[in-house]
């Protein structure tokens, strides 16, 4: 079957998790800028959930591009996908909600982990349906910046423990590292 439906449903599930996210940012009462200051946490926690789903989001166009087809399996790994980044509004407001409290940070870590995971998961069942020896399969290798990402995101959940602002430092620190589009499959179409 061909990919443009499942590129069209992503793209509007990721449009939702984004609108959802929004939502939760409440106005401030005041009209001055000093009314801003207490929500400055809640912003800041916003952009980085923000810039995780936009890399996904990015990611996930890149990829689908080289995708010549799709199967039943290719859905339900999307899906998977999809819906631990519709987790992310929930873990950015309990974070929010509780100070940045151990929990709320550590699920939000795991959260990551597991977008992480069921991202991983969409690429292998993509390499199945293209074949091992594929340019798809060539083109996704093996990718170091997935493995460092899962390590920072088990020392984070480990750290929060101790102290959840250095995890979402590291947090912060593997969005930096995927700013950068994965420009492997850019490379490949060309």
């Amino acid at each position: 079957m061909g990919k443009g439906r499942i590129e069209a449903f992503s793209d509007g599930v990721i449009a939702i998790i984004i609108t959802i996210m929004v939502l939760e940012l409440k106005a401030p009462h005041g009209e001055g800028l000093q009314a801003l200051v207490p929500l400055i946490p809640t912003l800041l926690s916003y952009v980085l959930s923000f810039v995780y789903v936009g890399i996904y989001w990015n990611n996930h166009h890149h990829m689908f591009q080289a995708v010549k087809h799709v199967r039943g399996g290719v859905l339900w790994a999307n899906l998977h996908l999809l819906f631990w980044l519709s987790l992310m509004p929930f873990a950015t407001g309990w974070m929010d909600e509780n100070d940045f409290a151990m929990t709320p940070v550590m699920v939000y870590g795991f959260i990551l982990l597991m977008c992480g995971f069921a991202y991983y998961i969409l690429g292998q069942m993509l390499i199945r349906v293209h074949g091992t020896d594929s340019d798809f399969a060539q083109t996704l290798g093996s990718d170091r910046k997935a493995g460092i990402s899962v390590a920072l995101y088990i020392l984070a959940i480990i750290l929060a423990a101790i102290n959840p602002f250095i995890s979402l430092g590291i947090y912060f620190i593997v969005a930096c590292i995927w700013l950068v589009p994965d420009r492997r499959f850019e490379q490949m179409m060309r």
